[in-house]
């Protein structure tokens, strides 16, 4: 195959125009919304999932960090499904874009900074600086635990990033073994595909776990400041 390792991962184009608003604003329509008294089982399902996320999530939180609840769970879903979706044949997975996912976490950290600030100042400037540190070492520190707070968001985005690059790519390495082998070893080609298969399951729980890490830290954050 002559096709770049790095293709899967360019941006889209529909006649010639980035296709990657539609690809973003399409798992919204695949979320289910019941207008009758009685929901179906797959409706039934999605709605007892998002219940046990939820709950797990915010059972440490009180009564001001769970108004970010219907946030988080509109987060986890995104992610979730963006993740699942590129992994269909011939799909675009943006959350392989560290710009999205800096986009995403910048803006969500920085919004439970802003509320540690405003609601628990002290508290929130307290963790600048553990108890008990002795005085030559409080500059020191200071300027350790700043850099430690201004890289969570990129940590949030490279993780994510990171993870669900790697797992596409090495898809696509094996699914080209598999091809190069199919013509001359039937053994090693069943062999390869059955470990592609393998792989394919563990990206399935790979992009549900990495949607779960990345509210999960999210919520943790906030929780921290509220």
């Amino acid at each position: 195959m002559n096709e770049n390792l790095f293709t899967p991962f360019s941006t889209p184009t529909i006649l010639n125009q980035p296709a990657t608003i539609p690809i973003i604003l399409f798992p919204a329509m695949l979320v289910l919304t019941s207008k009758h008294p009685i929901n179906n089982r797959l409706a039934t399902i999605q709605q007892n999932l998002t219940q046990l996320t939820l709950k797990q999530m915010m059972m440490t939180h009180n009564a001001k960090g769970q108004t970010w609840s219907l946030m988080l769970m509109s987060l986890i879903t995104f992610i979730a499904m963006t993740n699942l979706l590129g992994l269909l044949p011939y799909s675009f997975t943006p959350t392989t874009q560290l710009s999205m996912n800096l986009a995403m976490a910048i803006p969500l950290w920085a919004g439970t900074v802003m509320v540690g600030l405003r609601f628990k100042t002290k508290n929130s400037l307290a963790h600048l600086l553990p108890q008990g540190t002795p005085t030559p070492l409080i500059p020191m520190l200071v300027v350790i635990e700043t850099i430690s707070l201004l890289i969570q968001p990129m940590a949030l985005a490279v993780r994510l990033t990171a993870n669900i690059t790697a797992g596409h790519l090495l898809m696509h390495l094996i699914g080209n073994a598999a091809l190069a082998l199919s013509t001359t070893n039937f053994s090693l080609t069943l062999l390869t595909s059955t470990l592609l298969t393998l792989l394919a399951v563990l990206e399935i729980a790979v992009a549900l776990i990495q949607a779960y890490v990345f509210t999960l830290l999210v919520s943790l954050y906030l929780h921290n400041n509220t």
